[in-house]
């Protein structure tokens, strides 16, 4: 927000809770920064937290607001002279490799291309990404099977549709919950609003924060009234801190 061409409340708004850049999590803890998705605002992202360095990227899906930003991984490689691991499903692998040939090509690769280290993941299978313990979990985007990932207390969920039970049993204990919800209407693909208070009730985490919002659910503050006392709408800059130990 706001979107091009658009001239609804939310997106006119002085609030800078308004203005959001597409979704995406920076996850740190011990001096390690671990990107979740990059997807086209990924640099204006870093620049803004400045980010010094990198560590690994985790991917959720292929949908181009989650990963088109891989390009600007280059000053990371430049500076810490090095491939940046990016952790994917083998689909999302795949598409990556297509989307991106000129990074992935074994022979004239164009000096200065990205450098990038595929590594294939799945559901359920506990990762040990820079002494850090990560558990993918799989949530269904409509149709499409995709990633969330829990760390310790903090579970990270977008483009959510549903949750299998077993998925919501990996997840029970969580602290602190992000999850999607698109607006107040039903989709085909995403929670709308409702949907995802009833499944934050579900889960029952301590708290709860809503991203990958659209103009469409409203201003930040007209929403943040309809909410219950544990859930927040995320915003640009919003920060959850957890005791991890």
């Amino acid at each position: 927000m706001p979107v091009i061409g658009c001239t609804c409340e939310a997106c006119t708004s002085s609030d800078v809770r308004d203005k959001r850049l597409r979704t995406a999590a920076l996850v740190q803890y011990t001096g390690k920064n671990i990107a979740i998705d990059c997807g086209p605002d990924f640099r204006q992202q870093m620049l803004t937290k400045k980010v010094q360095h990198l560590d690994a990227i985790l991917m959720t899906h292929e949908h181009n607001d989650h990963i088109i930003g891989l390009d600007d991984v280059r000053p990371f490689n430049f500076s810490q002279r090095k491939d940046m691991p990016v952790y994917c499903l083998p689909r999302v692998r795949k598409e990556l490799e297509h989307r991106f040939e000129y990074i992935f090509v074994t022979q004239n690769k164009y000096p200065g291309a990205p450098m990038v280290q595929l590594l294939e993941i799945g559901a359920g299978e506990t990762l040990l990404v820079e002494g850090i313990n990560i558990l993918p979990v799989e949530v269904m985007h409509g149709p499409l099977p995709i990633l969330g990932y829990r760390f310790g207390p903090i579970t990270y969920l977008t483009d959510v549709k549903t949750l299998s039970d077993e998925t919501i049993k990996q997840i029970k204990g969580t602290r602190s919950l992000i999850i999607n919800a698109l607006h107040r209407d039903p989709h085909y693909s995403h929670l709308s609003l409702n949907e995802a208070l009833l499944l934050i009730e579900k889960i029952v985490p301590e708290r709860a924060f809503i991203t990958h919002v659209s103009h469409r659910m409203g201003t930040y503050e007209k929403i943040s009234e309809l909410l219950p006392e544990n859930v927040t709408l995320g915003y640009d800059g919003l920060e959850i801190i957890e005791d991890w130990t």
